[in-house]
C-alpha cells in the first residue's frame, strides 16, 4: 500500500504526528503516536476492502502495519486482479510456501577463547539479549531452555511480548529463558492446509527443528548430549544467556506460508527483539533472473534492520552448486551451511581381529558380531 509503515512514517498525514525513532532512539511501540497510526493504518486497510468487494467474499488475515503497509487477504483471482489496479495499490503478490531450512562449534568458531571472555565469559554470554526465532516453535521441558542450576534471569523491560498458554498442559511456554512465544497459522488455516488433529496449534515444537535453531543460537551451556547410547560431550549455545522468543510459523505436514511468516516478523520487531533469526526460505530460488526486493517478506526484513534488529537468515538448503540461493536481500546476514574440524578417532575390529583405524561418529564403539 501506498504510504509509510510506522518504523518509517515521519509525518504528513493530518493528525497523526511522526512515529519514525532516529538512529541512536529506541521507539516507544506503545506510545500514542504509535497506537494511534497503527489502527489509522488497520482502519485504512479495512476501509478499502469494504470499498471494493462484498462482504464474505473475502477474509482478510493479517494487516500489517509495524515495518510494511500492507495485508494479507484470502480471496479470489480474480479479487486479486480487481484489488491490483485498486488506487492506494502499490503492489499485489500470490502468497507462497516456505520451508525449514538446516557440540564443538563454540570452540571450533573460538568464542571460548576470544568472545565469551570479553562479556563475562560463557555464564554472561548473551545477556539481556532476546533472540527471536521465526520458525517450527520450541520444546520448552529440554535442558537447553531449562532454568533448573542456572543463575536465575532478570525481567527484560524493553521486551513486550506475549507468551501463549499450552491448551493441553495450561501452562505458560516461557519460564525466563523463554521470554516469549506466540504462533501464527491463519495463512495456512485459510488455505485448507493446517490440521488440527495433527499439528499443535500452539507454540510446540512439532518437528523439532524450531528447539535445535534455538539451542544452537541461545541454548544453555554444559549440557549433556546422547543419542541412541552414545555419548557426544556437552554442548552448548553460542550465546547461552541470551533469551528466547518464539514466533513459531512451520509446520510439520507442509511448511509454512509467507504471510504468516510475515506477520511474525513484524510482531517480533514490535515486541523488541534484538537478532531476528530464519532458518526459513521459499522451496526454490527465484525464477526471474532480476530480483526488485518489492515482495513483502523482503521489504519486512529491510524495515526491520532500519529499526535496529540485527536478522540472519539460512542460506537454503542446496548448493553448493549456482543458483540455490533462497536468501538474498543485501540488508540482512546470509548464513550458509559449513563443516566444523571436529573428528573422532576410532577403530574397526575384523573377524580375524586385525583392528583398522579410522574416523567414527562418537568417541565410544559398538559391538557388532556379524557384518552382512
Amino acid at each position: 500500500m501506498e504510504g509509510d509503515p510506522v518504523v518509517s512514517y515521519a509525518g504528513g498525514v493530518e493528525g497523526f504526528p511522526a512515529t519514525a525513532a532516529d538512529l541512536d532512539q529506541e521507539m516507544d511501540v506503545t506510545s500514542e503516536a504509535v497506537t494511534s497510526y497503527s489502527l489509522h493504518l488497520r482502519r485504512h486497510h479495512e476501509k478499502l476492502l469494504d470499498s471494493l468487494f462484498v462482504a464474505g467474499t473475502y477474509e482478510k488475515l493479517y494487516s500489517y502495519h509495524h515495518l510494511i503497509n500492507g495485508f494479507a487477504v484470502h480471496m479470489s483471482s480474480l479479487q486479486a486482479d480487481f484489488l491490483r489496479k485498486a488506487p492506494g495499490v502499490k503492489y499485489v503478490e500470490r502468497d507462497t510456501k516456505i520451508q525449514k531450512l538446516t557440540t564443538h562449534t563454540p570452540q571450533f568458531l573460538g568464542l571460548t577463547t576470544a568472545v565469551w571472555p570479553t562479556g563475562g565469559g560463557f555464564d554472561r554470554a548473551g545477556e539481556d539479549v532476546v533472540i527471536g526465532f521465526v520458525d517450527s516453535g520450541i520444546y520448552p521441558e529440554h535442558p537447553s531452555f531449562s532454568t533448573h542450576r542456572t543463575d536465575p534471569y532478570g525481567p527484560v523491560p524493553r521486551y513486550k511480548g506475549k507468551c501463549e498458554i499450552d491448551p493441553v498442559t495450561q501452562r505458560s511456554f516461557c519460564n525466563g529463558k523463554i521470554v516469549g512465544a506466540q504462533h501464527f497459522a491463519k495463512a495456512a488455516i485459510a488455505a485448507g492446509a493446517f490440521n488440527p488433529d495433527v499439528e499443535f496449534a500452539s507454540p510446540l515444537d512439532g518437528d523439532g527443528h524450531g528447539s535445535h535453531i534455538a539451542a544452537i543460537a541461545a541454548g544453555n551451556n554444559g549440557i549433556a548430549v546422547r543419542m541412541h547410547g552414545y555419548e557426544f560431550g556437552k554442548a552448548s549455545g553460542m550465546a547461552p544467556r541470551a533469551r528466547i522468543a518464539v514466533y513459531k510459523v512451520l509446520y510439520r505436514l507442509f511448511g509454512g506460508y509467507v504471510s504468516d511468516v510475515v506477520a511474525a516478523i513484524d510482531q517480533a520487531v514490535q515486541d523488541g527483539v534484538d537478532i531476528l533469526n530464519l532458518s526459513v526460505g521459499p522451496n526454490s530460488p527465484p525464477t526471474a533472473t532480476r530480483t526488485t526486493f518489492l515482495n513483502p517478506f523482503d521489504a519486512a526484513l529491510l524495515s526491520a534492520v532500519k529499526a535496529g534488529v540485527f536478522v540472519a537468515q539460512a542460506a537454503g538448503n542446496g548448493g553448493p552448486f549456482p543458483k540455490t540461493l533462497v536468501s538474498f536481500s543485501p540488508w540482512i546476514t546470509t548464513v550458509a551451511a559449513g563443516v566444523d574440524d571436529r573428528r573422532y578417532k576410532n577403530h574397526l575390529i575384523l573377524g580375524n581381529g586385525k583392528r583398522i583405524a579410522g574416523l567414527g561418529v562418537s568417541l565410544q564403539h559398538m559391538e557388532i558380531n556379524r557384518l552382512a
